[in-house]
């Protein structure tokens, strides 16, 4: 039978209470218990290479600025200046020293005073600890740079666990940006994020994929966190169990070169130009009769082989079995998600837009391993139309076609809340739960 997972909380391993999307109570406590409190990825540290190079992290009402100070450290502050509280910063670039646009106020990039105009003016009673900018945890893990606004919560790498456990063996450190999008959704933050923390929906949403792989998986929780990976199935290349058996005449070989054509016109990631150059070796090296596990062996020997010759590298102490232990994708709590690969990762992260939760502002960007020296440099492209393929690609603008359907529909008095696989959404339910407990 089927329990509650925790005593406190209405979530179930099958059931998310409906309000948890669309109760304006439930995100203006999300703002006063979860933005307040929890560890949220805030951009990449290739971001911040240089002194003086910032971001700027928005979170509800909350303004975070990142910065690299000239003595190469990482450094937040809460973004605001402590004389009249103006915004110090916005979006993204590199400074020499923080400046306010009111009054004129100028602080070093480590959060010092250095300029009040008219000082005299307070008769000495200003003192420069008080008018300091006031810090804000800031941590790194596997090139993301992660920040704090709670001093009480556990540090970042306790927050973490278990991933890095199963994850730093992929070396997404080395990774770089291949591109960078964001729109803002017609759905809660939660939906959208959702939406690729399960591969449920692959075989109704995605079905063009289900021609060459098999679709379904198997999800699993892991404290704050969870995960899913593909359960057992047919090869890589080889049809989905759903669509019957596959043809006899099929050539796996081909199979398995379609499989990344295909990702890279519709999503243009989750490969790299070396995974497709080791597909197409495998019409000249392999032989037609092969078994289809025997290609896939190959496949995995020659994708190594072709990111190594190309510079790109591969990560050290990879092994297949740390790979299947990993999974396809990870949700790191509360708003961040990624589906990593050896030499790729597909990363999203979703963020409330404002006070509606009814809208969100969703972040998706690809990581590649690139040969020293050649990485791309790619900026923030936001893209509002999310139903142009052109703009999205395929894959993702299915995705987003389920968004406001969604939103509205949770809000119907015949919804009581989600039916969540507990096999295979599992990490849904399972972050709800940790997100009733976080705030409790």
């Amino acid at each position: 039978m089927l329990t509650a997972v925790s005593a406190t909380s209405p979530v179930r391993d099958d059931f998310v209470p409906a309000s948890d999307y669309i109760s304006p109570d439930f995100a203006r406590l999300e703002r006063e218990r979860l933005w307040t409190r929890a560890w949220q990825m805030a951009g990449r540290e290739e971001e911040l290479e240089a002194p003086g190079d910032f971001i700027t992290y928005e979170i509800a009402h909350e303004s975070i600025t990142i910065v690299r100070t000239a003595a190469g450290e990482l450094k937040a502050f809460f973004n605001v200046c402590p004389h009249r509280g103006r915004k110090l910063t916005s979006g993204c670039g590199r400074m020499g020293r923080f400046h306010c646009k009111y009054h004129g106020w100028k602080w070093d990039l480590d959060g010092r005073s250095v300029d009040v105009i008219d000082r005299a003016d307070w008769d000495g009673t200003l003192d420069d600890a008080e008018i300091a900018l006031e810090p804000v945890r800031v941590d790194t893990w596997n090139g993301w740079v992660f920040v704090c606004p709670d001093a009480e919560t556990p540090p970042l790498l306790e927050w973490l666990d278990p991933a890095p456990e199963y994850l730093d063996m992929f070396e997404i450190g080395k990774m770089r940006y291949k591109w960078r999008r964001q729109a803002v959704l017609p759905a809660n933050w939660k939906v959208a994020l959702e939406a690729f923390s399960e591969g449920y929906h692959v075989q109704t949403t995605h079905r063009q994929l289900l021609a060459f792989t098999s679709d379904y998986t198997i999800s699993r929780k892991h404290g704050l966190h969870g995960m899913f990976g593909y359960g057992p199935g047919r090869p890589l290349g080889l049809p989905s169990p759903r669509l019957g058996d596959p043809p006899a005449d099929l050539d796996v070989r081909d199979a398995v070169v379609r499989v990344f054509e295909e990702l890279l016109e519709t999503l243009d990631t989750t490969m790299t130009e070396h995974t497709l150059r080791a597909a197409k070796r495998l019409r000249a090296e392999m032989p037609a009769d092969a078994e289809p596990m025997e290609v896939v062996r190959a496949f995995m020997r020659f994708n190594r082989e072709e990111h190594e010759a190309g510079g790109a590298g591969w990560p050290a102490d990879l092994t297949p079995e740390a790979m299947g232990k990993a999974g396809t994708s990870w949700h790191i709590f509360p708003n961040m998600v990624f589906l990593h690969g050896p030499c790729h990762l597909l990363g999203y992260r979703a963020r409330p837009n404002g006070d509606d939760p009814d809208s969100c502002i969703f972040d998706v960007y690809a990581l590649e391993r690139y040969p020293e020296g050649k990485e791309p440099r790619p900026t923030l492209s936001v893209r509002p139309d999310i139903t142009s393929i052109a703009d999205w690609g395929l894959i993702l603008t299915q995705d987003f076609q389920n968004m406001a359907d969604l939103q509205q529909g949770m809000k119907s008095r015949g919804f009581k809340g989600s039916r969540t696989n507990p096999k295979q959404e599992l990490a849904v339910s399972n972050f709800h739960r940790a997100l009733h407990e976080f705030m409790a």
